[in-house]
Parts: structure tokens; sequence; C-alpha cells
């Protein structure tokens, strides 16, 4: 089986299979990368509740932690960890992992600029020369401000926090990339798909 197909039936067929039954046991868990370790392979996400790649729902705790597939063949692009999981441009206000405390933290903020239907090849986030992604977050620590891009809302954001939160790493403020594992044994992936890095529909 090729990787595009294998990505494909992960992203797809096993879901299915799960509800379905399936007479091979394993299960399919996914979420939002909040930690990862290049050198033991092992992320730690927030668990989806929702199950819903459009509306996700990034409460569950406490985080979850796998280490990814001793197959390279069964790994996709390697995960960025981030600590933001939601920025609401409607109540000023955006929802963190905090490791100190491990729990969420949401942080009133003050919207100096907003724009809506921001695409990801808008001008503002993509440079056409290079053909490149610019990179989000930017942090000013002398404004104290936050340029955030969130590609699901096509939202562009440079909200001001409080001195305080600045002391953080620029992590903080950016989402995780979001994985899905297949596994048959707690917290050992066998096969780990990066989400937000792949196009199974790209030829």
């Amino acid at each position: 089986m090729s990787m595009k197909s294998m990505w494909r039936t992960l992203l797809v067929a096993l879901p299915l299979a799960l509800l379905m039954g399936c007479s091979e046991p394993g299960k399919v868990d996914q979420g939002r990368v909040i930690s990862y370790d290049d050198a033991t392979k092992t992320m730690v996400f927030i668990r989806d509740k929702a199950n819903d790649t459009m509306n996700p729902d990034y409460t569950y705790l406490p985080p979850v932690t796998y280490t990814l597939p001793v197959d390279p063949e069964e790994i996709g692009p390697l995960p960025k960890a981030g600590g933001r999981m939601k920025i609401d441009n409607k109540k000023n206000q955006i929802t963190i992992f905090d490791p100190a405390t491990q729990n969420f933290k949401t942080i009133d903020f003050v919207m100096v600029d907003f724009k809506e239907k921001i695409d990801k090849n808008h001008p503002l986030v993509y440079d056409k020369e290079t053909e490149k992604a610019k990179k989000f977050p930017v942090v000013d620590k002398e404004k104290k401000t936050v340029t955030i891009y969130s590609g699901r809302q096509k939202t562009l954001s440079v909200i001001q926090l409080p001195e305080e939160y600045f002391a953080m790493p620029d992590s903080t403020w950016d989402a995780g990339d979001e994985a899905r594992v297949y596994y048959k044994e707690e917290g050992k992936s066998l096969r780990f798909m990066n989400i937000t890095k792949t196009n199974i529909f790209k030829k």
C-alpha cells in the first residue's frame, strides 16, 4: 500500500470501521498537540471531544500521551506543538493550555486589529515571491501584542495582552497540529497521521 493510500485509509476508513465494528481490535484517537519530544518520539495532545475537524472541542483533561509508531512507514509529518486551544474574536478571549497548572486558562484581551475572510493564500499570510506561508504568531513584546492567524476561522487578529503573559514561550499562542492515531495498546500508536499537514486529496 502506498503512503498516500495508507493516510487515506487512516483518515476515512478507520473511523468508519470503529463505528461499524472491526475484526481487528483497535481504536482511533485524535486531538491537538501541546507537546512533542523528538528524542523519545512522544507527543501529548488535548483530545477532541467533538471529533469534528471543522468544529473541534478541545476541553478534554488530562492530556493524552502517545509514542509514535516504531515503523517509520506508519508515521506522517512530525507534529508541531502549541498552546492555543481557541481564540474567540467576538468575546475577545483566548484559551490556552498552561503547562504549569496542567489546565486551561482563558485570558481576556484587547483587540487591536481584526480581519476576516483571510484564506491561506491571502497576501497578508502568504508570500507569493517565496511561495511560503508567513510565520505566525508574531509576538511583539514592546507593544504587548500578538498577531494570530487562524486558518480554520480565516481570521487575522492582533491582540493586546497583559504584560505578565509575555514571559511565556511564543508557542503558547500558536495552535498545535491536529493529530490522529490508531492504537491497540494505550499510549502506543501503531499509525500516526498529522491531519494539519496531510492533504489526502492531493494527487
